[in-house]
């Protein structure tokens, strides 16, 4: 980042709030299922994981907000409502499945580090360890 872009510039918040969106562990997932193809609510709450209705609804409407995901609505009784990716959306593919190669290169370290860390904070109850870090 040069002398021009503070964190606080607007060009570097609105590149936060891209970077927040794409980086939101439901808009991976939810990405990830639409580059398979076009699917309805339902089916895309079913793939993926632990994913409430609140926050697909909310990640959904983000994501086409933003330029990433289409909404059609299928004139049927009831109505039939379909997601997909739009061309943005499929371009958000590539770097993503880095991302995940890299998570998953890395992982092993990651483990180990947590683990390492967590042995050697056994005593700092979580209550404690949050006021340590406000000091």
């Amino acid at each position: 980042m040069d002398s021009t872009h503070t964190v606080t510039s607007p060009a570097c918040r609105a590149l936060g709030e891209v970077l927040a969106r794409i980086g939101d562990k439901w808009t991976i997932f939810v990405v990830g299922e639409l580059s398979r193809g076009p699917l309805r609510f339902n089916e895309l709450k079913r793939r993926v994981d632990g994913i409430s209705q609140r926050m697909l609804t909310r990640t959904l409407r983000s994501l086409e907000r933003d330029g990433f995901v289409n909404r059609t609505v299928h004139p049927s009784v009831p109505p039939s409502v379909e997601y997909s990716l739009t061309e943005l959306g499929h371009s958000l593919r590539c770097p993503l499945d880095e991302l995940a190669g890299w998570a998953r290169e890395h992982l092993p370290g990651i483990t180990a580090a947590r683990l390492a860390y967590d042995e050697q904070h056994s005593d700092c109850v979580e209550a404690d360890c949050a006021g340590e870090e406000q000091a």
